[in-house]
């Protein structure tokens, strides 16, 4: 299958399972992580999910151009369709997202890794929009680009196609955090499971608020936040994590 699911200690694991092709994106994988998230958000069981490739190597190249480039006009156009309205599901989701960048990611695999809450990246991992070298332009994953990078710096790797280090791609702020490869499984693990110990109420309604206010004029995104802090608050996670706050204990969340 091109894409693998599995639900281990409250996280889902979604894979880009081609290493063979370096993880580029099919239209099988796109219908695959669409299915795999609804499933995610359905399963109470699940607290966070955690986005890598298969391999060492490469977490993701980019689309499948190979596949793509020899469709015809209607199917290139549903599968980009498809690919923009993934992105959109990703950077939406309800719950947290972690995106575990173990290999090169490039292309339309910068738009699923922007997509996500968390980046966490190896040391040796190299980043990129080579789009242009082949005559493209990216086009969906620039929405996402243009809301983390600085235009200058973003302009910068657009137009000139070329490779950065972990270390560039931090500066820029594309990704959370770049660790050592030997502690790179360790430091994602030890994240994840802080997420899903934490409210799974608390931060889906965190998470809905923040997308709702985003681009308002100031005094009205605090207005709105201060009523949504409201409902928050009246929540039984809200209630145990006070409670527990208190009497010096961890909290026991439920998600209600």
């Amino acid at each position: 299958m091109d894409l693998l699911y599995e639900v281990k200690n409250q996280i889902a694991w979604v894979t880009l399972n081609r290493e063979k092709q370096k993880n580029a994106i099919s239209m099988e994988g796109i219908r695959l992580f669409s299915t795999y998230l609804d499933q995610a958000e359905d399963d109470r069981k699940v607290r966070a999910v955690c986005l890598t490739g298969a391999g060492d190597r490469v977490f993701c190249s980019g689309a499948d151009l190979g596949s793509a480039m020899g469709e015809a006009p209607d199917k290139k156009a549903m599968m980009f369709g498809q690919y923009a309205r993934l992105l959109t599901r990703i950077s939406q989701f309800p719950k947290p997202t972690l995106a575990k960048i173990n290999g090169h990611c490039l292309a339309g695999g910068t738009g699923f890794m922007l997509a996500c809450d968390i980046v966490i990246a190896r040391e040796d991992a190299l980043f990129g929009t080579p789009e242009v070298n082949v005559g493209l332009f990216p086009m969906m994953i620039g929405a996402l680009i243009f809301r983390n990078v600085l235009r200058k710096k973003a302009m910068e790797m657009i137009l000139l196609g070329e490779r950065l280090t972990a270390a560039q791609a931090l500066e820029m702020g594309m990704v959370t955090r770049v660790v050592p490869q030997e502690d790179f499984e360790a430091a994602t693990l030890k994240i994840l499971e802080s997420l899903a110990a934490k409210s799974p109420v608390g931060i889906r309604m965190g998470k809905q608020a923040f997308s709702a206010v985003e681009g308002l004029p100031l005094g009205q995104a605090i207005e709105t936040l201060a009523l949504e802090l409201g409902q928050v608050a009246a929540t039984k996670d809200a209630l145990e994590g006070i409670t527990a706050f208190l009497e010096k204990r961890a909290p026991i969340f439920i998600g209600e």
